[in-house]
């Protein structure tokens, strides 16, 4: 009896871009679980799937070399990479809701135009794609909690709003100490603005963006900063110890100014805000600090 002992077996070499991986046993299986990975179920945040083409070719290998089937298919499973892709629902292009759809973004876009139709928030109200390819990054919500988290936003923005300028930013942290209207033994007029207390030299930032017209001395306002915001609407700050503009410079909100001081008619360091629409003074607390 003879017995024949066969050295070499036929099979599948596969190999990416050049790079020889392995070796399979049968091809067609293997094609089969490769689909499994890269063929991932088209859902409404797949965008789309860049895979990698595994290239094949027949080899004989001896009987001590192994088939690594599985860790071939790990390697095509970590070189594909899969683009995720929502809507998000911006406020000023910040982005405030993210929704799976762009019929549910349009929707509430909308739904949010018609709701602040008459008014001038619904002209910082848009839609963005967004992309990524980290399906965790992102976290779409329920358009119902979406429509409330925007419209809480739009409100919020319109209660700030002077004439269709957004105060968007307190310009100090303090404690009020003269409001609007009053009467008080320093002045022989009603107070036109709000004196906000803070210590010497504490930041004063911008309420909102505009153009500097006025930073200089000017009587009792001490060393004042006044800023054109557009529409008629400009925003005094009065009082500071330090400028740091002058006339014609850009600013926006959030913008330091200038520090809080104790210039001209003033009994101690504070701010005194001041917002005027079409030259009238207007109560700032109907916009900021209510």
């Amino acid at each position: 009896m003879t017995v024949i002992f066969i050295k070499y077996k036929l099979v599948c070499s596969v190999s990416i871009s050049g790079e020889k991986l392995g070796y399979i046993t049968n091809k067609n299986e293997f094609e089969a679980k490769v689909s499994e990975i890269t063929n991932i179920e088209k859902t409404q945040n797949v965008a789309y799937i860049d895979t990698v083409v595994p290239e094949y070719s027949l080899a004989f290998i001896t009987n001590s070399e192994e088939i690594n089937e599985e860790q071939i298919l790990n390697k095509i499973a970590e070189q594909t990479v899969v683009t995720y892709k929502y809507y998000a629902v911006t406020i000023d292009n910040e982005q405030k809701s993210i929704v799976n759809t762009l019929d549910e973004a349009e929707n509430l876009v909308s739904e949010m135009k018609e709701q602040y139709k008459n008014t001038s928030v619904i002209e910082k109200i848009g839609i963005n794609e967004i992309y990524t390819q980290n399906e965790n990054e992102y976290k779409a919500v329920d358009i119902k909690v979406a429509e409330e988290k925007v419209s809480n936003e739009l409100e919020e923005i319109e209660s700030a709003t002077v004439n269709g300028v957004y105060l968007a930013q307190k310009p100090i942290s303090g404690v009020i100490t003269s409001r609007y209207g009053e009467r008080e033994s320093i002045r022989s007029y009603a107070h036109t603005g709000l004196d906000i207390a803070a210590p010497y030299g504490t930041k004063i930032k911008s309420a909102s963006e505009g153009t500097v017209t006025w930073a200089g001395y000017k009587g009792s306002y001490g060393n004042l900063i006044i800023v054109n915001c557009g529409n008629g609407v400009e925003i005094y700050y009065g009082h500071c110890s330090k400028l740091y503009v002058k006339a014609g410079d850009k600013v926006k909100a959030g913008d330091e100014i200038g520090a809080v001081g104790s210039t001209g008619n003033s009994t101690g360091n504070h701010l005194h805000f001041e917002i005027r629409v079409n030259g009238n003074r207007v109560n700032p607390q109907n916009y900021i600090y209510n």
